[in-house]
């Protein structure tokens, strides 16, 4: 699968938050994708169980 996450978003929003966190680990981005993915896979099961083939913000 290909990577969902785009690191020159990531990193954006990073400077844009106004945390003075502006750097991310080798194995931040790798993390981040999978949880994406995760959050993607569960909304789509739950629209599936409701008998629905379209994923919608309620199913997250």
């Amino acid at each position: 699968m290909t990577n969902l996450v785009v690191r020159t978003q990531v990193k954006d929003l990073l400077k844009d938050s106004g945390m003075g966190v502006e750097n991310m680990s080798g194995d931040f981005m790798d993390v981040l994708d999978e949880k994406v993915k995760e959050i993607v896979f569960t909304a789509t099961k739950r629209a599936k169980e409701n008998g629905r083939r379209t994923v919608m913000a309620k199913d997250l």
